[in-house]
């Protein structure tokens, strides 16, 4: 193989199994500097591969909107073969992402040995539950003859207007809020699509009352779906906390150069994880219905997890659920305020800001 080798990632899964497909791209660059790198994503999680140095071209598919039925698969096949890739590796299980390299007629066609679709792949590799997902990824290289370095971890590169984003919202809030930019920042995130993997709201505004009172500045991440969660936190906090709301104002990428703000991220298991860890900022993740174990963790060498140990529910299922399928939420309810504020004291009283 030469460096003209054209390859395609095809992952449409939610945004933080997108970012940990990054290091496929990233060590695809490094094997191979010339090679011509395509990913196929979901629209609401390729913006966040903007500005990728690894990455040359993203198509977006909307599997669930515009491009949900046969009309819309076949304009992604036709695109598929126009991109003329001689390799596509399949991180997504599904049979529609197998079945759309298949129809492309893609020469060589990379996935797990679990993808519902494998009879439509030319090469499996097995799908090694007892590893972090970036790792399994990584191994989906092996047939090309790629041999990743370990601890290879996703990146992500947020523009200058991304920066400058940022810095009107910030701005903005200080007109508000005067001397808060001066102030030490901690992000917040407490969203998550599975109510199961939330940490309680009320939660999240006791520790950012008590950060606020201690001086640090208090920024809430999240999506347009987090703003009434974020709301209901801002209104739970103690009477003139100055909290900022970032929820639903800022794309992924500006989001991310938020957290790269922030001396730490405190996020439930959920993207928000993965994009402070593209940006090289430690995460405290807060872990409920599921576990590190799963394979979603965080990477840091300074990431620190929380969660309640010892419960025979725990876990209860894989993406977590909407509800408590016992009714009690000890998994989240147990893991108390104060064990997250000691978590994020330890972390500004020392620079862990990664490199």
């Amino acid at each position: 193989m030469t460096d003209g080798h054209r390859i395609l990632i095809f992952h449409t899964a939610f945004v933080g199994d997108l970012v940990l497909t990054l290091p496929v791209a990233q060590s695809i660059r490094t094997a191979w500097p010339a090679a011509y790198v395509a990913v196929v994503a979901i629209p609401a999680a390729a913006s966040v591969l903007r500005g990728h140095p690894a990455i040359d071209e993203v198509v977006a598919y909307d599997k669930k909107g515009r491009d949900s039925g046969i009309g819309g698969f076949l304009r992604l096949v036709r695109e598929l073969k126009s991109l003329k890739p001689d390799s596509a590796v399949v991180p997504h299980r599904s049979l529609r992402s197998a079945l759309a390299v298949w129809c492309a007629r893609i020469p060589r066609r990379i996935g797990f040995a679990t993808s519902a679709g494998r009879w439509l792949l030319n090469d499996v590799v097995p799908d090694d539950r007892a590893v972090h997902e970036t790792r399994r990824n990584l191994a989906l290289l092996s047939p090309l003859g790629i041999s990743a370095e370990e601890g290879v971890r996703p990146r992500l590169f947020p523009s200058a207007d991304d920066a400058r984003a940022v810095d009107r919202l910030v701005t903005d809030h200080e007109s508000r809020a005067p001397g808060f930019g001066r102030r030490t920042l901690v992000a917040l995130a407490p969203g998550s699509v599975w109510f199961t993997k939330r940490w309680p709201g009320e939660y999240f505004a006791h520790v950012a009352s008590a950060l606020a009172r201690d001086g640090v500045g208090v920024v809430l991440i999240g999506g347009p779906d987090d703003q009434k969660l974020c709301g209901e936190i801002t209104e739970a906090c103690v009477q003139g906390v100055p909290v900022l709301d970032a929820s639903g104002k800022l794309s992924l990428l500006q989001s991310a150069e938020l957290m790269r703000r922030c001396r730490v991220t405190v996020t439930n298991d959920s993207a928000p994880l993965h994009l402070a860890g593209g940006v090289g900022t430690p995460v405290i993740a807060l872990f409920g219905a599921t576990v590190p174990a799963f394979g979603f963790g965080p990477l840091g060498p300074r990431d620190r997890v929380l969660e309640v140990h010892g419960l025979q529910c725990k876990p209860c299922a894989i993406h977590g659920g909407p509800r408590c399928p016992i009714k009690t939420f000890v998994c989240m309810r147990n893991l108390l305020p104060s064990r997250v504020l000691d978590a994020v004291h330890e972390f500004l009283s020392h620079d862990h800001r990664e490199v």
